[in-house]
């Protein structure tokens, strides 16, 4: 159980490193006011290996610290939020829902990482822009701001959201898929993912 337990510490912190490596070190287009980087697909590889909560604060520690590392400090928070949940929710529909640390046919794992990835990836197409909106509107005011993030959000948050979530789900999907045998094969796949966390 120890070990298990450092093998996923150690994943979380390999995963949020590679977070702000996807968002700070390979190039960010930034249109719209929404970034089309691969940050977030490192989220959701994170989530599939170690559950919703550590693949999900992973990310939203990495992608966080890249926000305020990139000259985006104000808002680290609200991206602190949005990756935790987009972890949550594929964590929650690949391992509570589909239990895909267990072993079951290739076919399934594909297809279940999928649907977990394309979901939690989704859900951030329209969480993330009500999520700036109630921030722009409540906590710190600024009309000009709650104005865009409540038009993107009609939009359903503008292409280059819609292109970043695919993006992501793609490269996080094939991602999953060709590292979780080779993790099972070098005995590195993190254990008792579905009774520990989302």
């Amino acid at each position: 159980m120890k070990n298990d337990n450092i093998t996923k510490l150690t994943f979380a912190g390999l995963m949020a490193a590679l977070c702000y490596v996807g968002y700070a070190v390979f190039p960010a287009i930034n249109a719209s006011g929404t970034k089309v980087h691969v940050g977030n697909a490192f989220v959701v590889l994170g989530a599939l290996l170690l559950g919703g909560l550590y693949g999900g604060l992973a990310g939203a520690v990495g992608l966080s610290l890249a926000d305020i590392l990139s000259g985006y400090a104000a808002s680290a928070p609200r991206t602190f939020i949005t990756k935790l949940v987009i972890g949550l929710i594929v964590g929650l529909i690949a391992h509570k829902i589909a239990k895909i640390s267990e072993d079951h046919k290739k076919t399934y794992i594909l297809k279940w990482s999928a649907i977990a990835a394309v979901a939690g990836l989704a859900f951030n197409c329209v969480f993330e822009p009500a999520l700036k909106y109630v921030w722009y509107t409540l906590l710190t005011p600024n009309a000009e701001k709650a104005a865009a993030a409540i038009g993107a959000l009609v939009a359903i948050t503008t292409y280059a959201t819609i292109i970043n979530a695919v993006i992501n789900s793609v490269l996080g999907i094939v991602l999953y898929n060709a590292l979780r045998p080779a993790l099972y094969k070098a005995n590195l796949f993190p254990k008792k993912i579905a009774n520990t966390s989302v």
